[in-house]
C-alpha cells in the first residue's frame, strides 16, 4: 500500500510537472496562421509581385506556406465589405493580420484589440490615431507607412512633365475626402512647372466615363491621379480609360502600371513588402506590436509602361526611361 501510495504521488507530481511542457509543445506545433485584407478581387494582378515579395522574405525567416505557415486571403472589392472580413479572420484565430488599405485597417482595428496588426499604410498612422507614435505604436498595431502627402503629388507631376514635356494642361482625379487636402501642394508645383491643373472630383465607378470627357474638354493634355482608396480600387478601368482617351497618366502605385496605365511612382512595393514580412516574423516568434516600432518608406520606385506609352503614341524621353527603376515592354 505504502509503495502504490509512493507510486501515485510521484504519477501526480509528474503529471503536474509535464502539463505545461505538454501545453507548450502542442502550441509549438501549431502552424501560425497570416490574415490578409486584400483591396480588389481574388488574385488580382496587381497583387502577385507584393505576395511574392512577402513568401519570399518570410521563407528566408524559415516560413514555407504550405508547410509550416498558412495564409488565409481577404478580398474587398468595396469598402464596405471590410468590416465582414475582418470579422472572419477574428474567427479563425489567426495569429497576424496584415491590412493595406485606410478601410482594411480600420475594420482590422475595430475586430480586434489583441490580434496583431501588421499595416501597410500610405496614411500618417500617429494622425489616423492607428498607434501612440512610431517609435513605440502601443495597443496591437504595428507595420510600415509610406506617407503621401501633398508635396509627393506635386513630384508626382514633376515626372509627368518630365515625360510629356510639352504638356501644360493637366486633369487632377480624386475624391470628395482627400480631394481638397492633395490638391493644394500639387497647385504649388504646377505654378513652378507652369502646367494648368484641372481638378474634377470622382464620386463613384459610374463617374469615370464622364470625368475623362470632362478632361478632354477641358483639353487636358495629362491626368494625375491622387491617392484615394476609390482610384486605386478602379485602377484598372482607369487605366483602359486613359489608353482610350490617350492620356498619358501617372498614379501612386506601383500595380497601376502593371495593370496598363503608363506611370507608377511611390514607395517601393518590394522594400515595403519585406519589411512587413520582418515585421510578420518577429510578432510570430514571440515579440509584441506594442514593441515594434512603425517603419516608414525609405526608398521610391518609378516604373513605366512602354507598352501603354507606344498604344497612346508617345515617346519617352530617354533621360526619362533612364531614371526609372522598371520599364515594363
Amino acid at each position: 500500500m505504502r509503495l502504490s501510495a509512493i507510486g501515485l504521488i510521484v504519477t501526480l507530481a509528474l503529471g503536474i510537472f509535464l502539463a505545461p511542457l505538454v501545453s507548450d509543445a502542442q502550441q509549438a506545433g501549431k502552424i501560425p496562421q497570416v490574415g490578409f485584407l486584400l483591396l480588389g478581387s481574388i488574385s488580382p494582378d496587381r497583387y502577385s509581385y507584393s505576395l511574392e515579395v512577402f513568401r519570399q522574405a518570410l521563407h528566408g525567416l524559415g516560413y514555407v506556406e504550405g508547410q509550416n505557415i498558412v495564409f488565409e486571403y481577404r478580398w474587398a472589392e468595396r469598402a464596405d465589405q471590410f468590416p465582414d472580413l475582418a470579422a472572419e479572420l477574428v474567427q479563425r484565430r489567426v495569429d497576424v493580420i496584415v491590412a493595406t488599405s485606410t478601410p482594411g485597417i480600420d475594420a482590422a482595428k475595430q475586430a480586434t484589440t489583441t490580434i496583431p496588426i501588421v499595416i501597410l499604410s500610405v496614411v500618417d498612422p500617429v494622425a489616423a490615431k492607428l498607434v501612440e507614435t512610431l517609435a513605440r505604436p502601443g495597443g496591437n498595431i504595428t507595420g510600415v507607412a509610406g506617407p503621401i502627402t501633398g508635396a509627393f503629388c506635386g513630384k508626382m507631376l514633376e515626372l509627368l512633365k518630365e515625360a510629356v514635356p510639352g504638356v501644360a494642361r493637366v486633369a487632377v482625379l480624386g475624391s470628395p475626402t482627400a480631394h481638397a487636402t492633395y490638391l493644394r501642394e500639387t497647385a504649388v508645383a504646377a505654378r513652378l512647372l507652369d502646367i494648368q491643373l484641372h481638378p474634377i472630383e470622382v464620386r463613384g465607378p459610374d463617374a469615370l466615363e464622364s470625368a475623362f470627357e470632362t478632361a478632354a474638354k477641358e483639353g487636358a493634355g495629362a491626368l494625375l491621379l491622387l491617392p484615394t482608396i476609390f482610384l486605386a480600387m478602379n485602377e484598372r478601368r482607369i487605366a483602359e480609360l486613359a489608353v482610350q482617351s490617350r492620356l498619358p497618366t501617372i498614379f501612386w502605385r506601383r500595380s497601376f502600371a502593371e495593370v496598363g496605365g503608363l506611370i507608377a511612382y511611390g514607395p517601393r512595393s518590394s522594400d515595403l513588402w519585406r519589411r512587413v514580412a520582418t515585421l510578420v516574423g518577429r510578432i510570430l516568434k514571440g515579440t509584441k506590436p506594442a514593441d515594434l516600432p512603425v517603419e516608414q518608406a525609405m526608398s521610391f520606385e518609378l516604373v513605366i509602361n512602354l507598352k501603354t506609352a507606344q498604344a497612346l503614341g508617345l515617346t519617352i524621353p530617354p533621360m526619362v526611361l533612364f531614371q526609372a527603376d522598371e520599364v515594363l515592354r
